[in-house]
């Protein structure tokens, strides 16, 4: 199954992906002499850059000539969620510090879930020299990059690729075992994309599956009418507290003189109060 916040068949806006992300370690900054002065700074700052600009270049290389049929089949996923081209997937992808997450989400046991955000990010500009105090020029850019989705806050969309076996992924099953789907936190209403995703998406899709593993019965079980029947409650509950949260009570402030200007007397307190 598969599914698809604006969700295509089974399958998760930037023209820029900055190098720098594609070198663990240090940022630039870490790598200069604490005793070196502005001027020198920027000299040798601009020696570094080249210097990593050159490692990132080989390390993409390298990540590049691993690609096989299972990351191309990752990289169609996206782009076609997320509305990028492959080639620009491709190229956030073999730039990201955690490139190596997608080698663990393919192994026997590996990770059962992986996770991209594509969203605003401050970014540094990619011709920026180095300022005498050590900091850059940045912009907030539109980024996709893989995320564990605990350090990151999430205001853009999620892309997610979940495993339903334990099997090693390979390029001839990985269409099968691997579920896709993405998830836009709508201007950043996390509580209606997850209504929204649960009830016209989720809940319609499982009420309309007809297998159910070992439970033959499928949707005349019990359980699982007492399992689909607990999903829509807890749908009912959410949009129920999302339009509470919305429709808070706003208390107005009220000029009391108005009112206190015509007390003159115990009994006018008395038929006030």
């Amino acid at each position: 199954t598969e599914s698809k916040h604006r969700r295509r068949g089974g399958d998760l806006k930037t023209g820029s992906t900055e190098l720098g992300s594609a070198v663990t370690g240090s940022p630039l900054t870490a790598v200069l002499p604490a005793s070196t002065t502005g001027k020198n700074s920027i000299v040798l700052s601009s020696e570094t850059r080249k210097e990593l600009a050159k490692q990132a270049k080989v390390t993409k290389e390298e990540r590049r000539a691993q690609i096989d049929e299972r990351q191309k089949y990752l990289i169609s996923r996206l782009a076609d969620g997320i509305g990028l081209s492959e080639q620009q997937v491709e190229e956030a992808i073999i730039s990201d510090d955690k490139f190596q997450l997608i080698e663990q989400f393919f192994a026997p046991s590996g990770l059962k879930k992986l996770l991209f955000f594509y969203q605003d990010v401050l970014q540094q500009k990619s011709n920026a020299s180095l300022r005498s105090d050590g900091s850059t020029n940045s912009l907030l850019q539109k980024k996709l990059f893989i995320t564990m989705g605990s350090t990151e806050n999430f205001t853009g969309t999620c892309a997610f690729f979940l495993r339903t076996s334990d099997k090693v992924i390979t390029a001839s099953n990985v269409s099968q075992e691997v579920n896709f789907g993405v998830f836009d936190c709508i201007n950043g209403n996390i509580l209606q994309s997850l209504e929204f995703f649960l009830s016209q998406i989720m809940v319609p899709a499982l009420k309309s599956q007809q297998n159910w593993g070992a439970v033959k019965e499928g949707l005349k079980n019990s359980q699982i009418q007492d399992f689909l029947y607990s999903v829509d409650k807890f749908v009912g509950t959410l949009s129920s507290s999302r339009q509470n949260i919305e429709d808070k009570i706003q208390l107005t402030k009220v000029d009391i003189d108005i009112y206190v200007s015509n007390l003159h007397n115990p009994s006018d307190y008395i038929t006030a109060g």
